[in-house]
């Protein structure tokens, strides 16, 4: 069944956020807390880690140079201002706000921050976007199901700090996934390995602010409006190519 990896994405992130959940009732304020920084510093050695495996090469003389350097920062500087322009973070904040009232936890102060949180960590990276290629094109869902069990896991201690806002993630993973999917014969083409590399370098950025976020529990990033940095880098690959 096409479509069956995003479906068990999402499936994987309720229900380790329902695990979570009594997880958390169960932790004191101080062992929360504590959960939030070693959650926040995991996300961003994860992007971190997924920035610099791009970023840096062994050249012949096995030593390490970068590469990708103008691209990154042509790739923020422009999706800044086309995601500042198009507001994707207030429109996702908006569409929490509303998930977060029609579930009638108005009273919850940590619904929108789990929420946009965990949508922004799930969604970004190029194993959500290769592995809903796959999913379309061969109808094989086996990288969507390694990635649910890591999801579902991470989901568990977010959703026991964050709260149930995380669980609400699963709707924009379903979304973009199956998006994704439904239209991989035609964005096939364009996510070739080089143009991969590129969203995973760009969006390892873009989690490691996230967690940059998350450890200073403010918003100093607008991380949702930095999102159209990863089509920049796409395309600035495919037109070097």
């Amino acid at each position: 069944m096409i479509g069956i990896g995003s479906i068990v994405n999402a499936a994987a992130i309720v229900a380790g956020g329902f695990i979570g959940l009594a997880v958390g009732s169960q932790l004191s304020k101080r062992v929360q807390a504590t959960l939030v920084s070693g959650m926040a510093v995991g996300t961003m050695f994860i992007g971190a880690g997924a920035t610099f495996s791009k970023m840096l090469a062994v050249s012949e003389g096995e030593s390490l140079e970068s590469q990708g350097a103008l691209m990154l920062v042509m790739s923020l500087a422009i999706g800044a201002v086309a995601g500042e322009a198009m507001d994707i973070d207030g429109r996702l904040e908006k569409f929490g706000a509303w998930l977060r009232r029609i579930s009638r936890n108005d009273g919850d102060t940590k619904f929108l921050d789990g929420f946009v949180t965990a949508s922004l960590t799930f969604c970004i990276g190029a194993m959500a976007i290769l592995g809903a290629l796959e999913d379309g094109l061969r109808g094989d869902p086996s990288l969507l199901y390694l990635k649910s069990v890591m999801d579902g896991i991470f989901t568990i201690a977010l959703t026991a700090s964050l709260g149930k806002g995380v669980i609400f993630s699963a709707i924009p993973i379903l979304l973009l996934q199956g998006s994704v999917t439904l239209a991989s014969g035609l964005l096939r083409p364009v996510m070739t390995p080089d143009a991969l590399d590129a969203i995973s370098l760009v969006g390892g950025v873009l989690i490691f602010c996230v967690g940059w976020n998350i450890l200073w529990n403010e918003k100093k990033i607008r991380v949702a409006n930095l999102l159209p940095s990863l089509v920049v880098a796409t395309v600035w690959t495919l037109a070097k190519a």
